[in-house]
């Protein structure tokens, strides 16, 4: 599991404007039952996924895979968003 300034490194390295979560605990992993136990050199790591959510912070779609090399493709990620209709303007509920 990467520590906070690995993941800070990497950031600056790539030029990344958005936040890389350290889950150094892996809270946050089995929050979403994504922990892959014993599946790293090191120990656990966490399983490949991907998240749709809408406006409101509700998770609508979720793509879950055992390979780390299997991913959701742009173009499905893009189609789910059309056919669950996420492209609207956030709510104003909040």
């Amino acid at each position: 599991m990467d520590s906070s300034e690995q993941s800070k490194r990497l950031s600056e390295k790539r030029g990344y404007t958005f936040t890389i979560l350290a889950d150094t605990d892996r809270a946050v992993i089995r929050k979403y039952d994504l922990l892959h136990a014993g599946g790293g050199p090191t120990g656990d790591i966490a399983r490949p996924a991907e998240f749709l959510l809408d406006a409101d912070g509700v998770v609508r779609w979720v793509n879950l895979t055992d390979d780390y090399r299997v991913r959701a493709r742009a173009e499905d990620i893009l189609a789910t968003i059309d056919r669950l209709g996420l492209a609207t303007e956030p709510s104003k509920s909040k």
